[in-house]
């Protein structure tokens, strides 16, 4: 799980406009990550992203590509490629820089379209996020992705049609469930699927094949309060995304074989809690509207966890994963 823009201040705001309480505090292990990129100490969304999902540095904008520009394999595909179930979850569109980081291969992360095309390479089993258009009503080819999902087996569904919880795939099929045809609305604007998209992908993946799931569940709209340096929007999204974790932790301990991980890409804000703080009423401060250089956590449970622990580059992320898996030993290169 990656809060977008999530670092200690946003944790630490969350706890105590929380009355002192989070799910992350179930997470026995902790550790930090650096998040520069390849060609600067602040990095974006779709750098990080990639150096968790690739274990290779780039620069920023680049999308699951090496700092030359070569695509490098995600660790969803590669998880895909071997017959694992795989998904991906965001409350932004599913082309934003975080998710695309795990499925597409571009040099900007404005390619929206060409992005959504690079989903149909692979045989990802869930999506859920916005950003329809990008797949139904395409400026640059005229081409109708969500038909061509459809044709290969594919249950699409669109929360202008039903909820989530309604939703009712034939067996074995597929699904892409759109919750906007770009961005969602914020938490404080009336958005409330991700704890359900997060209880929703634990059952669905967990079924689906013997040798098991990976899914990337993005808080993503925490970086967007913190870049306006809305604070009372930040515990907004903070709070959803941990009620998502609680519900993910939920699966965990009863299913003793998820190893589950959550951190940041970047932090972004410079959030600080400052003196006059009482529980309920965090006094929050911020010092930029942007990305800063700090270290963000690593929180991790279950099997393997304890990889997680120390202080290391975002890239060795994708190895630790690969090595809780027992798949550790090189990395092929995309064709």
């Amino acid at each position: 799980m990656i809060g977008d823009g999530m670092g200690l201040g946003q944790i630490t705001a969350a706890l105590y406009a929380n009355n002192g309480h989070l799910n992350l505090e179930r997470m026995p292990v902790v550790g930090y990550q650096k998040t520069h990129s390849s060609k600067s100490l602040r990095t974006d969304s779709a750098a990080s992203a990639t150096a968790m999902a690739c274990g290779e540095k780039t620069y920023n904008s680049a999308i699951g590509l090496d700092k030359d520009s070569i695509p490098c394999r995600t660790i969803l595909e590669e998880l895909d490629e071997r017959g694992w179930a795989t998904g991906l979850v965001a409350t932004v569109s599913i082309t934003h820089a975080t998710p695309a980081a795990f499925i597409a291969h571009q040099n900007m992360r404005s390619k929206y379209e060409a992005i959504a095309l690079d989903f149909l390479k692979t045989e990802i089993d869930l999506v859920i996020g916005g950003g329809m258009k990008y797949f139904s009503a395409r400026r640059h080819d005229g081409r109708n992705l969500i038909a061509e999902w459809k044709q290969r087996g594919y249950y699409v569904s669109d929360y202008f049609r039903r909820g989530l919880n309604r939703l009712a795939p034939p067996p074995g099929a597929n699904l892409v469930y759109f919750t906007a045809d770009n961005h969602p609305l914020s938490r404080m604007q009336g958005r409330d699927y991700l704890p359900d998209a997060a209880s929703f992908s634990m059952k669905f993946l967990s079924g689906r094949s013997p040798k098991g799931f990976f899914v990337m569940i993005e808080g993503s709209q925490i970086d967007w309060a913190c870049h306006a340096n809305a604070a009372d929007q930040l515990i907004e999204e903070m709070l959803d995304f941990d009620e998502a974790l609680g519900r993910v932790l939920a699966f965990a301990e009863q299913d003793r074989e998820t190893l589950v991980i959550v951190t940041a890409d970047h932090e972004c804000g410079g959030v600080a809690v400052n003196p006059g703080s009482k529980l309920k009423r965090p006094r929050i401060e911020f010092t930029t509207h942007d990305h800063t250089i700090s270290m963000v956590p690593v929180f991790a449970y279950g099997p393997q966890a304890e990889l997680f622990s120390g202080v290391y580059d975002n890239t060795e992320i994708y190895f630790k994963m690969k090595q809780a898996l027992g798949l550790l030993g090189e990395k092929p290169s995309a064709n």
